[in-house]
């Protein structure tokens, strides 16, 4: 009877994605309760603290949408990529940010190192597996 080597081990994926998760989930219910506020922004009129709420939102849901993918994380492909794109481009709008009006905060200063550089790893390390879990199913 042929042995084939174990399954790559999804564990560590899905726990760098459960941690990572934090920061956004974390800081998106944190605008959306507090505001700009929470940032140390002080009160913000209401249209300003109406936008800044709503952004909250979507960082909110990405981090909840990413923590769903985490049990089938191998099965995810296509979810973690959509997800990596919209971080990654609102990562480039802080470039943008950057270039028009010079380096924020170091809270926001780490949030260009999670949007531009953590959160494409962990979407090459998804791939990766998902690309190892399926050669080797397909080799059984």
């Amino acid at each position: 009877m042929p042995t084939h080597p174990p399954l790559p081990s999804k564990l560590p994926l899905q726990i760098v994605i459960a941690l990572a998760g934090l920061v956004p989930v974390g800081a998106g219910l944190a605008g959306v309760l507090a505001g700009p506020g929470f940032a140390g922004h002080g009160a913000a009129d209401a249209s300003i603290d109406s936008h800044f709420s709503y952004l909250s939102g979507l960082l909110l849901a990405i981090g909840l949408a990413f923590w769903q993918a985490i049990p089938t994380i191998e099965r995810q492909g296509a979810r973690v990529r959509l997800l990596t794109v919209l971080v990654f481009v609102g990562g480039l709008g802080r470039l943008v940010s950057l270039a028009r009006v010079g380096a924020p905060d170091l809270p926001m200063q780490l949030a260009f190192v999670m949007e531009l550089l953590v959160t494409p790893a962990i979407c090459l390390w998804q791939w990766r597996l998902e690309r190892r879990m399926d050669a080797e199913l397909a080799a059984v």
